[in-house]
């Protein structure tokens, strides 16, 4: 794989150096500076798009636009959660730090110590929405699984709806970046000890310097070791993780920095419960939350990954900018599970099955940017030209089989178990080059235009040992998008917008013709509000998409068909700010009208969405205080709200439904002085017990995440 990794990085570059090239010729920008998407101290510049943000308000962002370009000139909805904020809250997963943006859901199935999964405007992005510092992290047939660690995240930026235009194939409902910590160029460090509920211990830490005495070299380690049980008995959440980075800065025109990451989890999968004693009412009692349901001596979920990236930028000249962001990632996963699969007549005991996923995925990513500031006829433009690649080559084997029965009421364990049947031995190859353009305009200061398109090849190459057959697909799409905002001189900004996206759909037809790419197409409409002299930021916005050419199973023959088509229509609003009198809020509301407008199934026509909940709402406040008693003493508090959600797989087409819940979640820190900090965190703080999810026709659910708590002593050097 290395020769064919070091042919495709000499060729992209070439060809990136190629489209930068276009625009050499181009009449120079009639205004001065240097646009800087790392964290990189710019004159002239305040917060960057990708760097630290000193509150809960972020200004800028580079997701939407893969440019350093303002959120009030961005005609798309997009959060920016700020590591103030991920600080304040303490999240265990990325799931939770979702917790508080509108139109995502980050923790579907509740309790879920293995993944994220991750839901937006109604449609599931587990597999093609989340990003890492701008580049997608693919999962394949759910091969592996992603569990980002929230510590070590600058921000996470959530722009939603298709994305197509700048990242190819992509799911419609938007996607979730993950911006890595990079060096800052200055001396700073910190240690942090964390006990919690669970017997749970951490460490973690985070330090850089300067290296030389000119200032052109910095380094920056951030570091997480956990030792923890969770709230289900038997099931760790130990983690391992070391981000590295280096940045080289020789002048203010060039910079180069490189990323690396190591990360190793053990822990094993969620737990799922028959709806009767949970859900539902049982003649035996309620199941407890903190039932296992597998094998202890079994089960494992065991992940260990890595990655190495390097992100380059030279400003040619004030006009010119030109980078190439590449990056290697590998992960290896071995899940084994036993699973209840049918709850028996006597109401307690359950019939299981045994499952394995063997799974070992590389990727290689580059995408290659030219980005040119030129002004026509009074109209400034921002044009971003570029050439990215993707390689993905992944392996996943599958064994599944009966294991013995369980009382799930008073589980006695221990049974033999026998690994079951070969279900699955595919190696897959997947390669997407994708060419785009963009043109960000202004208009007498007042007006923004954007347009965006682009060409996308893919094909993927299917090795089926199991059958016996090898298979190649190929598809090819063009996706565009624009958008129009104004902006007021009083902080109101009005936009319209308009978005595509694509996925491959792998495999064939009956007749054995492949399938078509889903596509999606959405049309948004909001207003931004940023009022001058307030630190403050509010956003709201309608959104109507429609996805076509999914995958649905045929009725009668069960054969897979391209037949499915649904919709989703909203109202999303979020407010951000920093009152200036120690006063931090994010609120945000969300309401989503998700439903099946097509399926080769009559009866789910007009069906809501699994896992969509028409209303969803949160709020989180947190307030410094200052004097002299009080001084340094800081007190947070959120409140989450979650409607009924539909089930999946159809439990008598949804007329059975999750439960509505509130949450309340909590935090307290003081700092003792510049150096010592104490914290301690709530999140469930009463501990509300509920149902996350329900699926397999009704038949079984997944618990919510229990009460988790934890305290910390920092100290910062």
């Amino acid at each position: 794989m290395a020769n064919r990794l070091n042919a495709v990085l000499f060729s992209t570059s070439a060809l990136g150096v190629i489209l930068s090239a276009t625009f050499a010729a181009a009449e120079p920008a009639k205004e001065g500076g240097h646009v800087v998407l790392d964290t990189l101290e710019v004159e002239g510049v305040g917060e960057t798009a990708t760097g630290p943000v000193d509150s809960y308000v972020a200004t800028r962002s580079a997701s939407g636009t893969k440019t350093d370009t303002p959120l009030k000139e961005t005609p798309q909805s997009i959060s920016v959660i700020s590591a103030e904020e991920i600080e304040a809250q303490n999240p265990q997963a990325l799931g939770a730090a979702l917790r508080y943006t509108p139109g995502v859901r980050g923790e579907t199935f509740g309790f879920e110590p293995r993944m994220t999964f991750i839901r937006m405007r109604g449609f599931d992005v587990t597999v093609d929405g989340l990003y890492k510092d701008g580049m997608k992290l693919p999962n394949p047939g759910y091969a592996i699984g992603y569990s980002l660690e929230p510590y070590g995240a600058e921000r996470i930026e959530v722009p939603r709806g298709p994305a197509s235009v700048l990242y190819g194939q992509a799911a419609p409902g938007g996607l979730v970046n993950y911006i890595s910590k990079r060096p800052l160029f200055e001396r700073f460090g910190e240690v942090e000890v964390e006990f919690g509920n669970y017997d749970r211990k951490q460490l973690n830490f985070d330090g850089g310097d300067v290296l030389n005495e000119d200032g052109t070299l910095a380094f920056r380690v951030t570091g997480v070791l956990r030792d923890s049980d969770t709230q289900v008995d038997y099931i760790p959440d130990d983690r391992i993780y070391i981000a590295p980075s280096l940045a080289w800065q020789p002048n203010e025109d060039t910079s180069l920095i490189l990323t690396g990451h190591y990360q190793k989890d053990e822990t094993m999968p969620s737990q799922r419960y028959p709806a009767a004693g949970t859900l539902d009412s049982n003649p035996n009692g309620k199941i407890p939350v903190n039932r296992f349901g597998g094998e202890p001596d079994v089960d494992r979920y065991n992940r260990e990954d890595y990655s190495v990236s390097s992100f380059l930028e030279h400003s040619v000249s004030d006009a010119w900018t030109v980078r190439q962001n590449a990056r290697y990632f590998h992960s290896r996963l071995d899940n084994r599970n036993i699973y209840p699969t049918a709850l028996q007549a006597d109401n307690r005991t359950v019939s299981r099955t045994y499952y394995e996923n063997f799974g070992d995925m590389g990727t290689f990513t580059v995408d290659n940017q030219s980005e040119h500031k030129f002004e026509t006829g009074g109209v400034k433009h921002t044009l971003l030209a570029g050439l990215d690649y993707q390689l993905i080559e992944a392996s996943s084997r599958r064994t599944s089989g009966p294991a013995p029965d369980l009382d799930i009421f008073d589980p006695v364990y221990g049974a033999p178990v026998v690994a079951g049947g070969l279900i699955r031995d595919n190696d897959q190859t997947q390669q997407q080059i994708g060419l785009y353009l963009q043109d960000q305009m202004k208009i007498a200061d007042k007006v923004i235009v954007q347009l965006g398109g682009r060409q996308d090849w893919a094909e993927t190459d299917t090795n089926d040992k199991l059958g016996g057959t090898n298979t190649t697909q190929k598809d090819d799409a063009f996706t565009g998008r624009a958008g129009v905002a104004y902006l007021f001189d009083n902080g109101w900004t009005p936009y319209l917008s308009y978005a595509e996206s694509f996925l491959p759909s792998l495999g064939t037809d009956p007749s054995g013709n492949t399938f078509e790419p889903e596509t999606a197409v959405q049309y948004e409409a909001g207003i931004k509000y940023q009022p001058r002299g307030f630190n403050s930021f509010i956003t709201l916005a309608y959104f109507d998409l429609t996805r076509v050419n999914f995958i649905t199973s045929d009725p009668v023959t069960f054969a897979s068909v391209q037949r499915g088509e649904a919709q989703a229509k909203g109202v999303e609003v979020q407010g951000l700010a920093d009152l200036g009198m120690g006063l931090s809020l994010n609120a945000s509301y969300t309401y989503l009208d998700a439903e099946v407008t097509k399926s080769s199934i009559a009866a789910e026509v007009g069906e809501p969405l699994d896992y969509s909940s028409e209303h969803q709402g949160s709020l989180w406040a947190d307030y410094r205080f200052s004097g002299d008693m009080l001084d340094g003493l800081s007190l947070g508090g959120g409140v989450r709200y979650i409607g009924p959600s539909a089930a999946s797989y159809f439990a008598a087409y949804n007329a059975e439904r999750t439960p509505s819940v509130t949450l309340f979640d909590a935090s307290l820190r003081y700092a003792l002085n510049e150096n010592v900090e104490f914290a301690l965190n709530g999140q469930n703080i009463f501990d509300k017990e509920y149902v996350a999810s329900i699926f397999s026709n009704g038949a079984f659910a997944t618990y919510g995440e229990a009460r988790v708590v934890t305290g910390s002593i920092k100290y910062k050097f």
